[in-house]
């Protein structure tokens, strides 16, 4: 967790429902893009029903949220459909701004190497500029954290 100066990369991504998100989209108000590893499954799924169940408090912040993984469009509003998400979720195949915030990862599993998605969390200013991060995140409880953070409450480190 933390403070960064990164800024965003150009880029213009497919979003669940058909739409697209492109980096101009998000200048000019604040964004949370939450990077999680895959669609439907159980903690991917936790972490945007409670993205969803906070969304309004998020829109009265004047902050949109964004879900982000490699999955494709397709993949994405199913998962939206299945488990009643009301996140848009941006389909980042190519690693656009996955590796731009070097999310892709070397994973153990059952004692298994693999690549995947760090499941990380990310505050955008209005100026496109990274604000907050948060890194290797568990996903029960993280929305409540990240809208702690958008309401200026400090760090409980």
């Amino acid at each position: 967790m933390g403070e960064t100066t990164t800024e965003l990369p150009d880029f213009d991504l497919v979003v669940s429902g058909g739409g697209r998100l492109r980096r101009s989209d998000l200048q000019g108000g604040r964004a949370v893009l939450y990077f999680y590893p895959k669609d439907d499954t159980p903690g991917c799924t936790l972490e945007g029903r409670e993205f969803t169940g906070l969304l309004p408090e998020f829109e009265r912040a004047g902050v949109l949220v964004y879900g982000v993984s490699p999955d494709s469009g397709e993949s994405h509003d199913r998962f939206a459909a299945k488990c009643d998400l009301g996140i848009p979720l941006v389909s980042d195949p190519d690693h656009r701004l996955i590796d731009h915030f070097q999310l892709w990862i070397t994973k153990t599993r059952y004692g298994r190497s693999y690549m995947g998605v760090e499941r990380s969390t990310f505050l955008v200013g209005p100026d496109g500029r990274v604000q907050r991060e948060w890194r290797n995140v568990q996903p029960q409880g993280h929305a409540t954290e990240v809208l702690a953070a958008v309401h200026g409450a400090p760090d409980q480190d």
